[in-house]
């Protein structure tokens, strides 16, 4: 094989690759892997919006997965070192600003520099490719160094009229030329993306004209005679269709929950209403999901205008409330609501109905841009990051019949788009609204957005029965440690199970409390405001069943329950294991039971996530931030920090990716002495550059002989005239803190999806005038698989569990760790085994069904 076309095969290859592969020449901290590492997921399941919802590849998108496996020798591992030899790349972020974009830039320079590229940082967005001068530099490792937690962009971004004139586009082709630069990555919206591909193809004319003007001679025509676009999409609306989020979407959905709750508080001081008014443009999702993150009365959004009688269906609604005990009323308003005539619906409009029917002290708050500002959240620095690295390896493997991609995310992996078919069905939405063609333009947005829309009409719009007449009874339970976004799957629950008629019974203190009777029955009132509380109202406990049989089974009959929901971590998993293995003993736990994992360990097997893990990443994200903070008017420190997690690794290593960790050791990656002295070695060669500090995270439970305390030491003592060292251990303020809009929407959507679940079981399972459930689908964990909301029964998840460590024997998570290593400059190989082709988008707009 000749190198070129070694190299044209290398970078279809890693575009798409996943696993880890092991050589004799890598260490345990050394595997070799791709440039994502990020699983494949099956066609025809669904797809998880960051959690914030569900979506369907084939009905919005049905993109075809195409692999076709290779293998490459030994030697050629080592090509990914010298892809970018000779090559040059420009970053540039265009459009309004989003948190995350400052994480996306960071990978592309050090990732492009760690392939032998150059690359080049253009200021001020297009403004900057036209001027030239100083507003294209040169970028190096150190000079995006401390970028990940700053929010914004600090190469900065500005509209530009110069680049829409020809006259202009042809400014930038001789500034970029004149440099050697051939391959352009965009950080930006729709609008840039578009210019984007405007100036690709009209690159061959610009070159000619050029060359005709003597700007450039026939040898820079000739080496830059074709041009490579990637786009990234960074924009807080998650207006872009083609991707599940946008950079920047999840971070300006904290800033808005953050104010959200601070309102709240003094809403209820004194008895107000408050209309709250985000951003969006035409796209409802931030409002949509702010909805149900703070269990809003009322959502105004532009793809689901309200009923013509929307004034009195509010007014009434509103008093409901208030009836029922609750001491205010939060209204979220999309800044493009429209009604069903394309008429705008204001904040101020909406304000002065409250007042004049209803008499309510109401107050107005338009969010503004507070939403673009502020810290990037933990999601959105890994998809910067993990964006930032795909959109190089698209930019390496460019021809010139390769057209201009966007890199999105679908599900758990990132994906090559054509840049111009996802402009062009973001484009339909807007059509098909304008054309007042609501529901058309409400499936254009995708089936995660009309989940989120159905779960918030059933949580806000219908009113719970008034009679008494009960169909099952359903108890809700806390197991394990605490974690936040259990109460919002509490309320959840609860709310659901009574809309569909059922009584529905909390259980305090866990299966202690089961045992002990320690039950009552909750009212729609009772789960009042819970969403946005961190820890466990309920109580939870670790105790298992097994020991109460007796006392449980008394109490399940005292109390006449017909259905289990137990929210918790893998305390939660092996007491349903338990609560099977006594079916042969007492009929009484003959009953349908389902496990919500819920914990920040993220260690329950059958769910790649866990209630309260988004939270917890994001507080030691935070601590992490303060500490390298700190540790920058301290020249030559290292911190080591201790995670939570038991013995999984999740929280240390998605951590240290968020947080620009040099090292992150976990119990699932063994590791040596041999290993820490790497790791203290290449701290020192840092040290001799202009980053003068350093950040090792640990897991708990990763060694029990590497202790924190042992890898401080080692690293006092090897460090010594070169660095100090500290270390934190950061304990229980992982568990606890407000959830975030990630924790409270998952629970949320986990809750309502269970008790769906439940009501169905307990009519299969009724028999002979009682509830008898002996089958091992119905004891069932519910998580999130790849991309769908599964129910898989406990004893089937036997196998994949290692009982000994309390952690799943497969996790997906594990092959994006060489990133971390990537970003951190350590000198790794890159070996991949399959490749994907460009993928396109189709779509489908009828058969949809939601899960």
């Amino acid at each position: 094989m000749r190198k070129e076309e070694f190299h044209l095969k290398f970078f279809m290859c890693v575009i798409e690759s996943r696993g880890l592969v092991r050589t004799p020449q890598s260490t345990a901290w050394e595997a070799s892997t791709s440039s994502m590492l990020i699983q494949k997921p099956p066609p025809e399941t669904d797809d998880l919006k960051h959690l914030h919802a569900v979506d369907d590849p084939t009905t919005k998108e049905g993109i075809p997965i195409l692999k076709n496996e290779w293998i490459m020798t030994h030697e050629e591992h080592h090509a990914a070192k010298t892809l970018g030899i000779g090559k040059a790349i420009a970053v540039l972020t265009s459009g309004g600003d989003a948190q995350g974009m400052n994480a996306a830039v960071r990978a592309v320079v050090r990732v492009g520099i760690f392939t032998g590229a150059r690359v080049f940082f253009v200021h001020e967005g297009y403004q900057g490719l036209v001027d030239g001068g100083d507003h294209i530099r040169e970028a190096t490792w150190e000079s995006v160094s401390m970028m990940l937690q700053l929010g914004g962009t600090v190469i900065g971004s500005a509209r530009c009229k110069d680049f829409r004139e020809r006259e202009g586009r042809l400014r930038a082709a001789h500034n970029l030329v004149k440099r050697g630069i051939t391959n352009l990555c965009v950080i930006g919206g729709d609008g840039s993306l578009t210019g984007a591909d405007t100036f690709r193809s009209e690159w061959s004319d610009l070159l000619s004209d050029l060359q005709k003007a003597g700007k450039i001679t026939a040898e820079e025509a000739t080496k830059s005679s074709y041009l490579n676009i990637v786009g990234l999409v960074g924009s807080i609306d998650n207006d872009f269709c083609g991707t599940d989020m946008t950079i920047g979407t999840d971070s300006a959905l904290h800033r808005i929950i953050e104010i959200v709750d601070a309102i709240t508080t003094t809403a209820q001081s004194h008895q107000r209403t408050f209309v709250l008014e985000v951003m969006g443009r035409h796209c409802g999702y931030l409002a949509l999901v702010t909805s149900l993150s703070c269990g809003a009365d009322w959502v105004f959004i532009p793809e689901c205008p309200p009923d013509d009688d929307w004034e009195e269906h509010l007014c009434r609604r509103l008093s409901e409330t208030r009836t029922r005990g609750s001491r205010l009323n939060i209204i979220i308003v999309a800044e493009g609501a429209i009604d069903k005539n394309g008429k705008p619906i204001t904040s101020e409009e909406i304000k002065e109905l409250v007042v004049k029917r209803l008499g309510y002290d109401t107050r107005v708050t338009v969010l503004g841009h507070v939403q673009r500002g502020g810290t990037p959240s933990a999601f959105d620095r890994i998809l910067g990051s993990r964006m930032g690295v795909e959109a190089v390896m698209a930019l390496l493997e460019g021809t010139p019949d390769t057209p201009a991609c966007v890199v999105s995310l679908s599900g758990n992996q990132a994906v090559r788009l054509p840049l111009m078919e996802c402009v062009q069905v973001t484009k339909d939405v807007t059509k098909a609204m304008n054309d007042r063609k609501f529901d058309e333009a409400m499936k254009l947005r995708g089936r995660s957005f009309m989940n989120n829309w159905e779960v918030y009409k059933l949580l806000a719009h219908i009113r719970p029965p008034v009679s008494k007449a009960t169909m099952h009874t359903v108890a809700v339970m806390n197991v394990g440690a605490p974690a936040a976004g259990m109460n919002a799957a509490v309320r959840s629950t609860v709310r659901i199970g009574l809309i569909q008629g059922n009584r529905v019974l909390v259980v305090h203190d866990g299966f202690e409390g089961l045992a002990k009777g320690q039950i009552e029955e909750a009212g729609w009132s009772y789960v009042g405001g819970w969403t946005g509380q961190g820890g466990s109202k309920l109580g939870t406990k670790r105790t298992l069943p097994k020991k109460s049989f007796e006392q449980i089974s008394a109490n399940i009959t005292k109390f006449n329950i017909q259905g289990l929901i137990i929210i918790g971590g893998f305390e939660a998993y092996t007491g349903g294991l338990e609560l099977m293995e006594g079916r042969k003993q007492f009929d009484e736990l003959c009953i349908p039971f389902v496990v919500i994992p819920a914990t920040v360990s993220n260690n329950v097997p059958g769910s790649d996530f866990s209630v309260g893990a988004d939270t917890a990443l994001n507080t030691i994200c935070t601590t992490c931030d303060r500490i390298k903070q700190s540790a920058a008017g301290t020249k030559r420190r290292v911190f080591i920090i201790e995670t939570m997690g038991g013995y999984c690794g999740y929280l240390a290593t998605m951590a240290g990716l968020a947080a620009g960790a040099d090292a992150a050791y976990i119990f699932e990656e063994p590791f040596t002495i041999r290993d820490l002295q790497a790791n203290v070695e290449h701290l020192v060669q840092k040290m001799k550059t202009t980053v003068k500090r350093g950040l090792v995270l640990r897991n708990e439970k990763c060694n029990e002989n590497y202790t924190t305390d042992f890898i401080f030491n080692l690293y006092s003592e090897e460090g010594k005239g070169i660095f100090d060292s500290r270390k934190n251990v950061l304990g229980h303020m992982q568990q606890g803190g407000s959830p975030t809009p990630f924790d409270r929407n998952f629970a949320t959507k986990m809750g309502a999806k269970a008790m769906n679940w439940m009501s169905g079981k307990i009519k299969e399972s009724y028999r002979n005038g009682r509830i008898f459930a002996n089958t091992p689908d119905s004891g069932c964990v519910l998580g999130m698989r790849k991309r769908a909301l599964v129910f898989q029964p406990v004893t089937e998840l036997k196998d994949q569990t290692d009982f000994d460590h309390r952690i799943p024997k497969e996790q997906w998570w594990l092959k994006l760790r060489p990133i971390l290593k990537i970003l951190a400059k350590y000198e790794i190989d890159l070996d991949t085994t399959e490749h994907a082709h460009l993928e396109h988008i189709s779509r489908k707009r009828s058969g949809e069904t939601s899960i």
